[in-house]
């Protein structure tokens, strides 16, 4: 141990620390000062940025040995308090710039640096400098950070003022429609927020520390699990096996029900499945004894995906489930086969897209223990808390009203978190060690465990008439969604509903079948398997184009839904916007080719892409949420399931609230309590995902909001007071509802309705409408591809909130384009 005198935030202290520990562990764990976020444990991201001696470092790979006596160390919560903040933290929230906020912290220390050193800077030199310092950002897209980087260059310079946050208000006091701040904002940009490892420092005394044993083998047979040594090993209270847990060991799946595990008993079906749980007292002390577990494996042929799972010898993953599990066919239309034939032009080729990581900067985390109810209570970055509960409930020998999930403060997620990752091997170690248990994923744990975008292998046919409308598809193509089906039935019927979707083509046939590798398990990530089907619809409609002698973009107004078309599923589009939207970007997109044309060379050649997209803004058929509001002495609190996994959960949920009750009782912001996201707390609501959150929860929160209302209308027109209800004994506490439905042909209001077999119906109450244009240059000497320029125009409908549609919209590009 060695002995250091430090000050840290303007406070002299001295700590006595091992010389090998990160200066990012010293801070959080024996200074509680956890607004300092450790995101990769590499160096990599940028999270844990500190300044040290007037320097941005990278806290998480600083050894404390390398921390000089008296060093001058300052942190987040050094600059500025919820209270007081500083201009760069007043910055962030006025801008926009924090979404998930996992990485705010990071990105504020460094912009200090920069703005200690100078306070003019160019847009690129903010852009260059959090380069050098590695700053990442997953969900922004970097443009509202160096918007506030800006921002609060000018307050230094003294040429702006801070200015309260009612300045961004509607001029009817509104919060929709605007750029008001999310409720959290401001602690986030001031590390007061918590997220998931936040809380290791906040369990009582006697909670355990878990670390799970991962297979290091992509397929094999379990034979035995030897937890022998790992039980000797210092400071472990319990190593937990399959045969610990009470129920089915299993996970509730789509298709054939239960072929997931929590741990391992059989079979090994992917790298990083999980084998064995060891608890002990600190986690440094679980990790090891991890090492310690020995499993006897058969290994088995791994199939790293979809073509080698479907050979002829391969063998099946799960025994008596084929490894092609599933077959789903779309036909609308006429025969595709004749006009296939007959058509004046045909095109068809074969597309992939591969397999992508998530990538989120917070690492998985979570907690369990039981409640003061004797509920088995977990803690995690959940965005499905309801059906996580039922989901993890058989396998733990349960039931979901025995279960409650509450989400933490999360790093984005992107989706990922719709399926279940760490929550049932916490309830199991809960239940196996009557004690607490706290489990943190490093960020490779987070990799290996964790699901990603399924690749699909797709072959694509347009038969076009002489004019080159697009008469007829056929498609056919292979969802490689790993080794288990959870989730797969939904992705391999989006293939089906989104190829061709922004187009109008009256005649299809083709097929989606899902195959087990063993490869990464398979989940939600943005825009749920909308880029596979548009990279084949898209580059498809390029090479017709070509074919023809057509621009790209004239082939796609001749083609892009109209009044009379209908999507590939057979639903009449709510709107028709792609023709005005077309004739909006006309004018760039003409300047834009020649630009290219003018600026390309014999070594770097530019030039200018199109696409368009549809997505849907809810889930297949009648989703369904619950929300619920009380009225309280000083205004209201509201109950809601809106998950928020950077997307803006809170400010959703607050805009929608304020908007329904703003005309009748003349609330501000400030009045409306929030409770979100908690089983026991909040009615039932469904998952933040497939952009459904606004549309179904917004809904089900207005008519919570109306049924108060009508509550309190007096006869005369007014409304009562809280006094008032209370002495009329009148219920001040409501539950909305609200389940999806669209107009049918006649105009009246049915509900949404899955596809059949063919996959025809009124899955989607509403879409989402886009056009994309990209400035590329490309240097055919290397390969390498430069995004030079990117235009987006969307159809969204009535935006909530400005600043997060655009943090949306900014964010959503850059990950595509990475």
């Amino acid at each position: 141990m060695i002995k250091k005198d430090v000050t840290v935030n303007g406070i002299g202290r001295t700590i006595i620390v091992d010389p090998d520990v990160f200066l990012a562990d010293v801070l959080r764990q024996q200074m509680l000062l956890t607004g300092t976020k450790v995101g990769c444990g590499q160096g990599q991201c940028g999270a844990c940025s500190v300044i040290m001696n007037g320097k941005v470092i990278r806290s998480c790979i600083t050894k404390m040995k390398r921390v000089p006596d008296d060093a001058v160390i300052t942190t987040i919560e050094g600059i500025g308090t919820p209270e007081n903040l500083h201009p760069i933290q007043w910055a962030f929230v006025v801008t926009g710039a924090i979404q998930c906020g996992f990485c705010t912290p990071g990105f504020i220390m460094s912009a200090k640096v920069l703005l200690d050193q100078n306070q003019n800077p160019a847009r690129e030199d903010v852009r260059d400098w959090f380069q050098k310092n590695r700053n990442a950002c997953r969900c922004t897209g970097y443009k509202q950070i160096v918007d506030a980087v800006m921002e609060a260059a000018a307050v230094l310079r003294g040429e702006k003022q801070m200015q309260g946050f009612s300045n961004l208000l509607g001029k009817n006091g509104n919060v929709w429609g605007t750029a008001y701040p999310r409720p959290s904002a401001i602690y986030k940009a001031t590390g007061t927020w918590d997220f998931g490892d936040d809380y290791r420092a906040k369990l009582p005394s006697g909670t355990l520390f878990a670390a799970i044993v991962h297979a290091e083998v992509s397929h094999a047979n379990l034979k035995d699990v030897d937890t022998s040594e790992a039980e000797k090993m210092r400071g472990v209270y319990r190593v937990i096996t399959a045969k610990d847990i009470k129920g089915t060991n299993r996970l509730i799946a789509q298709l054939e029900g239960y072929e997931r595990p929590i741990l391992c008993d059989k079979k090994i079906y992917q790298y990083g499945d999980s084998i064995a749980i060891v608890c002990a007292d600190t986690e440094e002390n679980a990790r090891a004894a991890a090492e310690k577990v020995k499993a006897d494996l058969e290994e088995l042929p791994a199939y790293m995906g979809a073509m080698e799972a479907l050979s002829e010898d391969a063998v099946e993953i799960h025994p008596g489930m084929p490894n092609l599990c599933q077959t789903l066919k779309i036909k609308k239309g006429e025969n595709t086969a004749p006009l296939m034939e007959n058509a004046a032009f045909m095109v068809e080729d074969d597309f992939y897209l591969q397999r992508q990581p998530h990538m989120p900067i917070e690492p998985d985390v979570g907690f369990g223990y039981v409640d003061e109810q004797g509920r088995l209570t977990i803690h995690s970055k959940s965005i499905w808390i309801f059906f996580h509960a039922s989901q993890i409930a058989p396998g733990l020998g349960l039931e979901a009203d025995q279960i409650r999930i509450v989400e933490n403060g999360v790093g984005g997620t992107f989706g990922y978190k719709l399926s279940i990752t760490c929550e049932a091997l916490i309830g199991a170690a809960v239940l196996a060690t009557g004690r607490p248990v706290f489990l943190r994923y490093d960020m490779r744990e987070t990799f290996i465990y964790t699901t990603k975008r399924s690749p699909f292998h797709m072959h694509l046919k347009y038969g076009a008439d002489k004019n080159g409308k697009i008469m007829a598809m056929e498609s056919n193509f292979f969802v490689d969604h790993g080794p288990y089906t959870e989730f797969s039935s939904r992705l391999t019927e989006r293939g089906t509903q989104f190829m061709g979707a922004p187009y109008g083509i009256p005649n299809i046939r083709g097929q989606g079948q899902t195959v087990i590798s063993n490869h990464s398990w398979g989940g939600a990530f943005r825009a749920y398997g909308s880029p596979q089907s548009y990279l084949a619809t898209e580059v498809l409609i390029d090479e017709l184009a070509g074919k023809m002698g057509m621009d790209p973009l004239d082939l796609r107004e001749i083609n892009v839904l109209r009044p009379g078309d209908t999507f590939p599923f057979g639903q009449t589009p709510d709107v028709f916007p792609f023709p005005s939207m077309i004739k909006k970007i006309r004018p760039g997109y003409e300047e834009a080719k020649r630009r290219a044309k003018s600026q390309s060379k014999d070594t770097v050649k530019k030039g200018v892409g199109i696409a368009v997209s549809v997505f849907s803004a809810g889930h297949d058929g009648p989703d369904v949420a619950e929300t619920g509001i009380e009225l309280t002495p000083d205004g209201v609190t509201i109950y809601s399931c809106w998950e928020d996994h950077g997307q803006g959960g809170d400010i959703g949920t607050l805009s929608t609230a304020h908007e329904a009750l703003r005309e009748a009782l003349n609330l501000k912001p400030e009045q409306i309590r929030l409770v979100m996201n908690d089983t026991a707390l909040v009615p039932k609501g469904i998952a933040a995902s497939g952009s459904s959150s606004q549309v179904v929860t917004g809904n089900a929160i207005v008519d919570s909001c109306n049924k108060l209302l009508d509550a309190m209308r007096k006869p005369d027109g007014g409304y009562r007071t809280y006094e008032e209800m209370m002495t009329e004994n009148i219920p001040i506490r409501y539950t909305g509802r609200y389940e999806s439905h669209i107009r049918d042909e006649n105009g009246k209001l049915v509900k949404c309705t899955q596809c059949d077999e063919n996959r025809q119906g009124r899955p989607f109450e509403t879409m989402m409408y886009a056009l994309f244009m990209a400035e590329v240059a490309v240097d055919v000497t290397t390969g390498k591809v430069r995004v030079e320029k990117f235009t987006l125009i969307s159809d969204v409908g009535k935006i909530n909130n400005y600043a997060v549609v655009e943090g949306q919209f900014f964010g959503g590009i850059v990950q595509g384009i990475g």
